[in-house]
């Protein structure tokens, strides 16, 4: 039986995957599904994949369907650099404004809506779309986007929502958290779960020993539009360790949200075994 993995092409997730590009066969009871966040969340629930670094309120959406790792997760110091607000106005003066939130990420969605509304005490008007037009105020961008609108300089402001996160609550938060489906909990699956999750972390040694090694196995696959200095700097800000800190952050963005009514309810986290 084949275990289903989401990869995400974005380069916050080299880490995770360099080691499986253009090895797939190495992988021999593993299929990779390449797609954003967004598209691995709605694999994760109708069964389509069994396990992704997907977005981390994809854990949220559909309760005691889904077991954690208790070790990986993608976050952040402070600034993440990949998930930011760009904006026309200063932030305070949102409210009524026109503002394109990303399709790739439900989780930097909810947390735009939680800093805005309840950081902030704003009510902007929320608009889907995957890049900004000139018709918008702002816009929420995520992934290898948002580092290459970092190099446009187009908007007068942008705010990182790691920063902002932190700032507020004083945890750093989890934008990515993998996120495995119990059917892959089931005899047939469970040694070869096991044995993917310790190839991952294995995978993330290796990549800090060697960045740009990796880097090159990855860019060749997954090219992106930004300087090589910038790219391998980009790490730097980047961490992998789903701390004690980490689990506390990601329950309290669960709280919020459920009582903003994003999700349904706040589940408890369960994790891998």
């Amino acid at each position: 039986m084949t275990l289903r993995v989401g990869r995400i092409p974005f380069l916050v997730c080299a880490p995770f995957f360099f080691n499986s590009v253009g090895r797939e066969n190495e992988f021999s009871e593993v299929a990779f599904i390449d797609g954003p966040p967004s598209a691995h969340c709605t694999g994760l629930k109708d069964g389509s994949i069994h396990l992704s670094p997907a977005s981390s309120i994809t854990f949220a959406q559909k309760p005691g369907a889904f077991v954690l790792s208790p070790s990986l997760c993608t976050s952040c110091s402070f600034e993440v650099r990949s998930v930011k607000l760009f904006s026309r106005y200063p932030i305070e003066e949102l409210s009524g404004k026109r503002i394109r939130m990303t399709l790739q990420s439900k989780t930097s969605v909810t947390l735009l809506k939680i800093l805005l509304e309840n950081r902030y005490g704003l009510q902007p008007e929320y608009i889907s779309g995957l890049a900004a037009e000139s018709t918008d105020d702002a816009c929420l961008l995520i992934g290898d986007l948002a580092l290459e609108e970092n190099e446009r300089h187009r908007f007068a402001f942008s705010y990182d929502l790691g920063s902002l996160w932190q700032e507020w609550q004083g945890l750093p938060f989890v934008f990515g958290a993998w996120v495995i489906s119990k059917d892959a909990l089931q005899p047939r699956l469970k040694p070869v779960l096991d044995d993917y999750m310790v190839r991952l972390e294995t995978g993330i040694r290796e990549f800090r020993k060697n960045p740009p090694m990796a880097l090159d196995l990855w860019l060749k696959k997954y090219p992106v539009n930004l300087p090589r200095p910038l790219i391998e700097d980009y790490f730097s800000v980047l961490d992998y360790r789903f701390t004690d800190e980490r689990k506390q952050s990601l329950a309290l963005f669960f709280k919020l949200a459920a009582e903003m009514g994003l999700v349904e309810s706040n589940p408890p986290i369960e994790f891998l075994e």
